[in-house]
């Protein structure tokens, strides 16, 4: 199934992949704007700013300044964007220079929603790109059991949905619930979900999506990367989980 998604999407989006030009200084300042699949297990934020101190030792551990606007429940429309992307308003007063934003995992599934969630990007990430900083779309992974909405192909509704407002926001696309489609081809029983509730990530799915933004926002490799939340998660499920990240990423910027 992975497979089909990706011949099916990729080659739509391949041209702005390759398109978009490289950033030019060292990613420091992120805001990461979305609801709760962002803050839970500590946050996806600091995970993602921890893994770029440990790979970028040659900058201060101070100068990073990761930030999380989180809505629980929320749809992207419901965030007040101009407030957050004011220098001093949430506690950063230099300018963001990326923005990763999330939709609710139920805006791709019905057609107004959809078409909300994607003019809602577009206008969105031209706010982004006029504060300065690049706009990024955070794609939300699938239901599983047993969440009542569990469905097979709803991973291919949101990656559809996702690649469609990329291009028309003109912002990348960050490939997280192809990482988890991927991941539970490979390894059905390794969940990546709440049990309780089949759509909230657990700590590898926090883990894995932390993985492809990083991926995504530095287009660099997580070779040799320890952060493994300080012993928490296993090892051999951290390396696992960033195989994972790397092919999905790979696959999703060159197909």
């Amino acid at each position: 199934m992975i497979q089909r998604i990706f011949s099916s999407i990729l080659l739509a989006f391949s041209a702005f992949a390759h398109s978009a030009a490289p950033q030019e200084d060292p990613l420091t300042r992120v805001l990461f704007v979305g609801n709760s699949y962002l803050y839970y297990n500590d946050s996806l934020h600091n995970h993602v700013e921890r893994m770029a101190i440990e790979r970028h030792p040659n900058l201060p551990a101070d100068s990073f300044g990761f930030k999380s606007a989180t809505i629980g429940g929320a749809k992207l429309m419901h965030h007040n964007l101009d407030w957050l992307l004011s220098p001093g308003q949430i506690g950063s007063a230099q300018r963001f220079q990326a923005v990763v934003m999330q939709g609710g995992s139920f805006e791709p599934l019905t057609p107004q929603a959809r078409q909300v969630f994607i003019d809602t990007a577009v206008r969105y990430s031209d706010k982004v790109r006029q504060s300065g900083a690049k706009p990024m779309l955070y794609m939300t992974h699938a239901y599983v059991a047993p969440h009542s909405g569990a469905h097979k192909d709803m991973i291919t509704t949101v990656s559809e949905t996702y690649v469609e407002a990329g291009q028309a926001a003109k912002a990348q696309v960050i490939p997280v619930g192809l990482a988890y489609a991927r991941s539970y081809q490979q390894r059905p029983d390794f969940s990546l979900h709440m049990d309780f509730d089949g759509t909230h990530p657990n700590l590898r799915g926090t883990y894995l999506g932390a993985c492809v933004v990083y991926l995504t926002l530095y287009r660099d490799d997580l070779d040799g990367v320890a952060y493994d939340y300080f012993g928490r998660l296993p090892m051999e499920e951290a390396r696992y989980l960033q195989q994972i990240a790397r092919e999905t990423v790979q696959s999703f910027a060159q197909e």
